[in-house]
């Protein structure tokens, strides 16, 4: 252990320099999403989650970023994010969105991210809440994208995309246009929004690379334990729900534990089938629960270890 944590400080600068889309180069990426309390008194709860991913040895963990950016939420991001990276010793992305945050808002969360060593940034327009005042320096995410890369502060930022295509987009390649875009713009790293249907995602990758778009793309992969969590997250972000699924919700879906395992058992199951067709990576949306994610990575580790 002290051998380990002399090499740590040693090679610091270069671990913080560590770019997320090199990993895609070298095996399967796995890797895991955690979101900030909506309160102080949870942070410990977040804490203990993370040092439990962290035994999971997972490629990276993402933090994401309180509806508005603004309170516990803009503050927690940074501060996990830099924990995750210098007392865990795992890399980080931190989710940043734009719409409801200035150019001076975004430049001191950038110095903040800078001065903690976290140099991976999800850039993200963010969902439109009507209890937030939306700021005008940023329409999109890829104007956040350009303006990060524009700082020339040494930022690696991942995007956003949707395989059954954004609620707001005219259609799939109106939305493929637009992610082309976001990587013309430096976004050189994708992660999926959640889906159940691993056609949907295959179809969707190759038309993305018909479009030119060769950066990794990872498969978001939300562990289904709660009937009525998913169908609200659903609605909120058009995810189709397939017939197989459908199935195992009105079977299990009022038994707590049976969802559960069933729900853990369906996504192992798309992440075997996405391993198997050459998936550049899988992202788990963890909702903040160490218990699942250990499930589904002590089922899957082999399968993601080096090519």
């Amino acid at each position: 252990l002290i051998i380990d944590r002399h090499l740590t400080c040693k090679n610091k600068e270069s671990e913080n320099k560590m770019n997320i889309a090199d990993i895609f180069k070298k095996k399967t990426v796995f890797s895991f999403e955690v979101f900030p309390p909506k309160k102080e008194s949870g942070v410990e709860t977040v804490y203990n989650t993370l040092r439990e991913l962290k035994d999971l040895n997972p490629d990276f963990i993402s933090v994401t970023y309180g509806a508005g950016g603004s309170g516990i939420a803009k503050a927690t991001t940074v501060d996990l994010c830099a924990k995750i990276k210098n007392e865990l010793n795992t890399e980080t992305i931190a989710h940043l969105s734009c719409l409801y945050n200035s150019k001076a808002d975004i430049d001191r969360i950038l110095n903040d991210l800078n001065e903690k060593g976290v140099k991976n940034i999800l850039a993200l327009r963010g969902d439109a809440n009507p209890d937030y005042e939306v700021k005008h320096d940023f329409k999109y995410a890829s104007d956040l994208t350009e303006y990060i890369m524009s700082k020339n502060m040494g930022f690696h930022v991942s995007g956003a995309c949707y395989p059954e295509t954004h609620q707001e987009a005219a259609n799939i390649v109106e939305d493929i246009k637009n992610l082309k875009i976001k990587v013309e713009a430096g976004a050189d790293h994708l992660i999926s929004q959640l889906f159940f249907d691993n056609n949907v995602f295959y179809d969707f990758i190759e038309k993305v690379r018909v479009a030119g778009i060769d950066v990794p793309v990872e498969a978001g992969i939300m562990p289904v334990t709660n009937k009525k969590q998913i169908e609200r997250m659903v609605s909120m972000c058009g995810a189709s729900i397939p017939a197989k699924l459908s199935k195992v919700l009105q079977r299990f879906g009022d038994d707590p534990v049976a969802m559960r395992d069933a729900g853990i058992s369906y996504a192992i199951d798309q992440i075997v089938d996405l391993v198997a067709n050459g998936v550049d990576g899988v992202h788990i949306y963890t909702m903040n629960d160490p218990y699942v994610a250990k499930r589904i990575s002590d089922s899957v580790t082999n399968l993601v270890k080096n090519k």
